[in-house]
């Protein structure tokens, strides 16, 4: 018999409503606590990261299409086109649009097409960042067989773009290349650096000369549109646009038809040419051997032979123009007047000249080995006669031919636009050689200063501003490129010489061309001139260095020219003379058509030079 019988059936009654009361409240709970936290980080996004994730639906809402500003031309000094630009096909990318499922198909597909490694685009994207609304460069310089392959595949390349772009174009290649300079893209150590400034990943910079030392003028400013589009990244509107603004136009003081001829003039030889205004320093021609075509720098990427190009052992990128070499014989220009406004010697001295000259136990040679008997200045400068010249270096002493070294602007820079690729050379001095040899300065190191040897470094751009100052009466100038550069037209240093210096100088290197070492210059087809040749020792067993300088017309000098040969071999007079000769003719004969003709005996006059220096 059951105990309590009749409380069975409302006892499991009750217990069945208490379980479902207890469920009641658990779900309760547990909706109340879901919509808690979902209240809670609801909050938290509005709240917290409201404002990061509006911009970041604003960033897959509205892109940014870039417009790349049109780089400023640059012409000579008659208005003839060296630099511009032309408008190549490239591939772009959206960077937000390429997640890891699509970019397993693009990637591949791209790097078919453009021949460019699938890790070089990642890197690009990567560096640009994935929640970047602007479009990314992969690939210039596309071609047509490209351009078809993608479109045949433009279903599976979503968010691949093609676009032109404004590419830098230099119609004349290699003659001007040292001149102008490149441009390429930013390198990332550049990019860091230029971020400040507004330059983005895949912008292009100048590198070296021109293009380098005018780049905020050159460049322009970027414009671009702000494009809404929708979540298929289809284009909804225009929400803004910004025109892009193109750079400035450079003239420079160059003068294309004469650097031409320099070019040709320097032909096979490895060295440079310089000409220039010896009133103001306008350059009108810099031609540096080897070159290299600046074009191979638009390109996307440097083929194996274009690297070659410009990595070789002879170093094509350096510009010799502004690179430092011993200037031998042309220095007794700074010796001659290092002597006369010493006071030791007067315009009238006259020194016996010897096949030799013994100094301190060292025997120092003439270049005849001969001697040329007594001889004053002007006819000693004509002959080139280093006996003479040892007599005056010796006699002013070493300090004394120094401090004029630097008054002519050697061992500094010539304030040329391009400092970071110009050598200062050298004056050697006490001071230098107790810190480059331990030894003191004896009066040898002042003899073979005397005559442009020894540690002495000067360049041609350097030796061409030496020219200029018995050219111009006495002034240092300034060396530029940009034609409207008023500073530097309007700078001129007077070095405070003597009239009677000058004099010297002057009728001196008038003497050369007429009977010394520069006589294959002493033709019709040029106004008259004066200069002086220059051969240097480069080291044993390597041939010597060769230099000539000169200035026409004689009386009223408006170009000066200095040709130098790199381990050419044989005499200055010899090698760079008709180098020399070439400009001057190039330059005389278009200013003054029919004025200077070339004679029937020009050929044998020209062989009759003086050997030597």
């Amino acid at each position: 018999m059951a105990l309590f019988p009749s409380s069975l059936p409302n006892s499991r009654k009750d217990t069945r409503t208490v379980g479902r009361g207890i469920q009641s409240i658990f779900l309760i709970g547990f909706t109340l606590l879901t919509l808690a936290g979902i209240e809670a980080r609801l909050a938290y996004l509005q709240i917290v990261e409201g404002s990061q994730l509006r911009k970041r639906a604003e960033s897959n809402r509205v892109r940014t299409i870039l417009k790349q500003p049109e780089r400023g031309n640059i012409f000579d000094r008659n208005g003839k086109l060296l630099a511009t630009t032309r408008y190549p096909h490239s591939v772009y990318l959206w960077p937000l649009a390429h997640t890891k499922p699509s970019w397993s198909v693009v990637g591949p597909r791209l790097s078919q097409i453009l021949g460019i490694p699938q890790e070089e685009m990642e890197h690009k994207l990567d560096a640009a960042g994935a929640n970047s609304a602007s479009l990314i460069r992969i690939a210039r310089d596309v071609s047509e067989a490209q351009i078809t392959a993608l479109k045949e595949y433009e279903n599976e390349l979503k968010d691949v773009e093609i676009n032109t772009d404004a590419v830098r174009y230099y119609p004349h290649g290699q003659e001007l290349a040292h001149v102008l300079g490149y441009t390429r893209e930013l390198t990332p150590d550049q990019l860091k650096d230029k971020q400040k400034e507004g330059y983005r990943l895949g912008d292009v910079i100048g590198q070296m000369g021109i293009e380098k030392a005018y780049e905020k003028t050159l460049r322009g400013e970027w414009g671009g549109q702000q494009v809404e589009v929708d979540g298929a990244g289809r284009p909804i509107r225009i929400l803004g646009e910004k025109q892009a603004k193109s750079g400035k136009d450079l003239h420079l003081t160059i003068d294309w038809e004469l650097q031409k001829a320099a070019d040709k003039a320097l032909g096979k030889y490895q060295g440079a040419i310089v000409a220039l205004d010896p009133r103001n320093g306008a350059v009108l021609a810099m031609v540096s051997h080897p070159g290299f075509d600046p074009n191979i720098f638009s390109k996307q990427k440097l083929s194996q032979k274009d690297w070659e190009s410009v990595q070789g052992k002879d170093h094509p990128l350096v510009n010799r123009a502004l690179s430092a070499f011993p200037p031998a014989s042309t220095f007794k220009i700074v010796t001659t007047t290092a002597g006369l406004e010493s006071g030791k010697f007067s315009p009238g001295t006259v020194l016996q000249t010897y096949g030799s000259l013994t100094v301190g136990g060292v025997t120092f040679g003439e270049w005849n080995h001969a001697g040329f008997g007594p001889l004053g200045f002007p006819r000693a400068i004509a002959m080139s006669s280093d006996t003479f010249f040892y007599q005056v270096g010796k006699g002013v002493g070493g300090p004394t031919l120094i401090a004029w070294a630097q008054k002519y602007g050697f061992g500094q820079k010539t304030g040329i636009e391009f400092p970071s690729e110009e050598s200062r050379g050298l004056v050697p001095d006490e001071n230098w050689k107790q810190k480059a040899w331990k030894i003191p300065w004896t009066v040898g190191d002042t003899i073979n200063m005397s005559i442009g040897q020894g540690a002495l470094q000067v360049t041609p751009l350097q030796s061409a501003i030496m020219f200029s100052v018995p050219a111009n009466g006495g002034y240092r100038v300034k060396p530029h490129l940009l034609k409207d550069n008023e500073e530097a037209k309007s700078w001129r240093e007077s070095l405070d010489m003597n009239q009677s210096t000058i004099n010297v100088l002057r009728d001196g290197l008038r003497k050369v061309i007429t009977e010394g070492t520069g006589k294959r210059l002493n033709l019709p087809t040029i106004a008259p001139s004066s200069g002086k040749s220059g051969t240097a020792e480069a080291g044993v067993g390597r041939p010597n260095h060769t230099w000539f300088g000169a200035y026409a017309p004689s009386d009223r000098p408006e170009i000066t020219v200095v040709a130098f040969g790199e381990n050419s071999g044989d005499h200055g007079g010899t090698v760079c003379g008709p180098m020399v000769l070439q400009v001057l003719e190039a330059y005389f004969q278009h200013k003054y058509p029919g004025k200077y003709q070339k004679p029937e005996s020009a050929n044998s006059q020209n062989a009759n030079g003086v050997n030597g220096d």
